[in-house]
């Protein structure tokens, strides 16, 4: 085994408490939101229901309906929107969609949170001769991308809009090219060059100044005008949490009391071994939850418990480690000995355990919606995690603390006192 050095023990505690304190407060005007701004879906904070129409008159197919649920299920998509229930009604034309609150929403106004999901306008590229360019039929999506100085907007076009822009930028270098939203006027953009391929970019060229919810809303928007009508909403109304309204409260109470006597009774049994594990899960948790806010993933309450699930079975990894070096002392091997036959005995039973657990979590991320993605996905991140920190972290942390004349006593690793 490689010799790990005595500051190790110090770096990473370092580098999991910064990971701790982002996961709760995040970085104000960054994609690292933190635990307060985490969506969560239906079942803990209730949403909205709604019920949208083409407007009155308009003759639809069912080509149409289908093109504008599967618009919504995008834009739903790109904000991460996993607990949600949409689906159209052929027979009288209408388009039903439940959907959880937004993170930060306090006044419950449903009105607002339909607001949130952007105008369902017609999307128009107008050149500087007030020609239009593109329409939203010629648009396949739009997405905010981050780069050095901010975010850019990157526009994705049709077969049918590519030879058309490639027209219009040839012709208005040097111009500026606008899009509207009916007739609203939503972004402003130079042409630099004439754009021959499927994609285009809005660049953040510092007088914008794009920030992730600028970007991120611009192309929301644009994305929203693609539909084949426009959505004039017919009704709406307000669901109240299926747990009730201190349910997340009490949820969150209990993991933290849960923690704490698995802290008590890991360092109390297990010692030092027993305090380095409880780092990790430490660790654990935090990357799990910027895993979850940072792309604003909605969490269910069966995300929850696959949070649950996958802390349970860091936990165990800690134990299985933890009594494989008290096994060592106990037949007499020195104390870097034990340390190191410990992580490697234990290392074959938990890899089989998680690896098992990391493909049930894909699975379900990958043919799972809605609550059962969720679970899968909060799986998935946790058990990855549990390799990370579980197995790796608390590794390196307790052959470093070991290289400590103070704690150099088998008693503290489990072993018996002398």
């Amino acid at each position: 085994m490689k010799r790990v050095g005595k500051p190790v023990i110090f770096i990473l505690v370092f580098v999991i408490a910064a990971m701790s304190y982002l996961s709760f407060a995040g970085i104000k005007n960054t994609v690292i939101k933190g635990a307060q701004d985490i969506r969560f879906g239906i079942d803990i904070k209730g949403g909205v229901d709604v019920t949208f129409t083409p407007p009155a008159g308009t003759t639809v197919t069912k080509t149409q309906m289908e093109a504008a649920v599967d618009r919504l299920n995008q834009r739903l998509d790109a904000n991460n929107i996993s607990d949600r229930e949409l689906y159209p009604d052929y027979t009288s034309n209408r388009i039903i969609l439940r959907f959880p609150w937004q993170a930060g929403v306090k006044d419950k106004d449903p009105e607002s949170a339909i607001k949130e999901l952007g105008s369902m306008a017609q999307l128009t590229v107008v050149g500087p001769d007030k020609v239009t360019i593109l329409t939203g039929e010629d648009v396949e999506s739009a997405s905010a991308k981050p780069v050095a100085n901010g975010f850019d907007v990157e526009l994705k076009f049709k077969s049918t809009g590519i030879s058309k822009f490639s027209a219009a930028t040839a012709k208005f270098v040097g111009k500026n090219i606008d899009i509207y939203m009916d007739e609203t006027l939503i972004e402003s953009a130079t042409v630099n060059s004439q754009i021959t391929g499927d994609t285009c970019v809005i660049e953040n060229t510092g007088a914008t100044a794009m920030t992730s919810d600028y970007a991120t809303d611009l192309a929301t928007k644009i994305n929203a005008g693609s539909l084949p009508f426009k959505l004039v909403t017919e009704n709406y109304s307000t669901i109240s949490p299926t747990l009730g309204q201190n349910a997340l409260n009490v949820t969150v109470m209990a993991g933290i009391l849960a923690f704490i006597l698995i802290c008590l009774f890991m360092i109390l049994y297990y010692r030092l071994p027993g305090l380095i594990a409880c780092v990790a899960l430490c660790g654990h948790l935090a990357g799990t939850l910027l895993l979850i806010s940072i792309p604003h993933f909605t969490l269910t309450l069966p995300g929850i418990a696959g949070i649950i699930l996958s802390i349970g079975m860091a936990v165990d990894t800690n134990i299985i480690t933890a009594e494989r070096i008290k096994e060592e002392l106990r037949v007499g091997k020195t104390l870097d000995g034990a340390i190191d036959a410990g992580f490697q005995r234990s290392f074959s039973a938990i890899f089989d355990g998680n690896i098992t657990v990391v493909i049930v979590g894909a699975l379900l991320m990958i043919f799972g919606s809605g609550t059962v993605f969720s679970f899968g996905y909060t799986l998935f991140i946790g058990v990855i995690f549990n390799f990370i920190m579980g197995i790796t972290c608390s590794r390196l942390m307790l052959k470093s603390i070991s290289k400590y004349s103070g704690v150099r006593k088998q008693f503290l690793f489990g072993g018996a006192s002398k």
